[in-house]
């Protein structure tokens, strides 16, 4: 796990630190690491800040998988789309720290955390999977659905389009942007905020509220499983 993510507590905050190559693609090893980062930080009692690296929060989906091991791809993308109905229902909150580009599952990763601060800058954030070429799953689909504003949905789903950090905020990819050298800061004054919270209101609140949408997500998941065998199937 170490090879992949950084994992540190301090004053009950778990900082996870992607750290997954050139451009964090989200393999199904680093997923898998992400979600084992996660099983510590929630025996810690921990809130968690989810971090890039530097210009960078994910590409998305190891594109080299797909390319390679079709069969593999179809349980990576399980893996990351089961990673975000957890980050969903996770117990305690989760803060995405983007700290430049976030691209396709990176954005839905993003979407799947319960705050979001991104950097000021000349960075793109997107779901560029109708521009590469791939119809978009159905577990995107209702993600952005319930995360995005109306407006920029089918922007951003059925055209692909691309947003700079500012844009982000106003199409529901992020929460708040800020300068470079204030984005640690901002985030750590953000968790010690969450970590006051009573973490059973919190759990109950965020289950109660998202109940129609893990409900969504679990049928999703397993469809786009479905569809995914069928078209190896069909090769």
């Amino acid at each position: 796990m170490a090879d992949l993510l950084n994992y540190s507590l301090l004053d009950g905050i778990a900082t996870i630190t992607m750290q997954n190559g050139k451009v964090n693609a989200m393999s199904l090893p680093h997923i898998q690491a992400i979600g084992a980062a996660l099983d510590q930080a929630e025996a810690d009692k921990a809130v968690v800040m989810l971090v890039g690296k530097d210009g960078i929060f994910s590409a998305g989906f190891d594109l080299s998988t797909i390319q390679r091991d079709p069969a593999e791809a179809v349980e990576m993308i399980k893996a990351g789309s089961s990673l975000c109905r957890r980050m969903l229902s996770f117990p305690y909150p989760i803060i995405g720290v983007c700290t430049g580009h976030a691209i396709a599952q990176g954005c839905f990763t993003l979407m799947a955390c319960d705050y979001r601060i991104g950097i000021d800058g000349p960075f793109n954030l997107g779901l560029n999977e109708v521009q590469i070429g791939m119809t978009m799953h159905h577990v995107g689909i209702i993600l952005s659905r319930a995360r995005l504003n109306k407006t920029f949905f089918d922007r951003s789903v059925i055209s692909a389009e691309i947003y700079d950090p500012a844009t982000a905020v106003t199409a529901g990819l992020l929460d708040k942007i800020v300068p470079a050298d204030a984005l640690m800061t901002e985030a750590q004054a953000q968790a010690k905020r969450l970590a006051a919270l009573n973490m059973p209101a919190h759990k109950g609140t965020k289950l109660k509220s998202r109940a129609a949408l893990l409900k969504e997500l679990d049928w999703a998941i397993e469809q786009d499983y479905l569809d995914g065998k069928a078209l190896l199937l069909g090769q």
